[in-house]
């Protein structure tokens, strides 16, 4: 024995209008774990309080004054060669014995830090205390 159950036309095929938000609560919940994984692991481990800077950046001076150590650890006040022991005497005829004035120090980036130490001091010692570390401008890496 048989039985029926709903209208007499079954050929036609009613559309149900509703929305299977299952796999949209799924894909949700994925998200939310990654996220809640990788958020620790983008914070900085090591805590700095850095100081905040007001200051303008410097223009260039007409005629900077630059020291440069060659690779082979040899120095250069603007194109003319010196020694570390006449850089004093080199430097206050170059800046005329205005020790207020920044000396820009380049330096090969062979040279090791011990050595670029080692001008910085012979700077310090003949009274130059403004010295500015000349490098290159890179872009960031993507």
């Amino acid at each position: 024995m048989g039985a029926r159950l709903g209208s007499g036309n079954d050929d036609e095929l009613t559309e149900t209008h509703e929305i299977n938000v299952t796999p949209f609560i799924d894909v949700v919940l994925v998200l939310l774990i990654i996220f809640m994984v990788a958020a620790p692991l983008a914070t900085v481990d090591v805590p700095v309080d850095l100081p905040a800077s007001t200051a303008t950046p410097t223009p260039r001076p007409d005629k900077p004054l630059f020291l440069t150590i060659q690779a082979d650890k040899t120095l250069s006040l603007g194109d003319t060669p010196t020694t570390k022991e006449s850089l004093g005497a080199a430097l206050d005829a170059a800046t005329h014995g205005d020790k207020s004035q920044r000396v820009f120090l380049r330096a090969d980036k062979t040279v090791d830090y011990g050595a670029l130490t080692e001008v910085m001091n012979s700077l310090r010692g003949a009274g130059y205390l403004k010295i500015g570390l000349v490098g290159l401008e890179t872009a960031p890496a993507p």
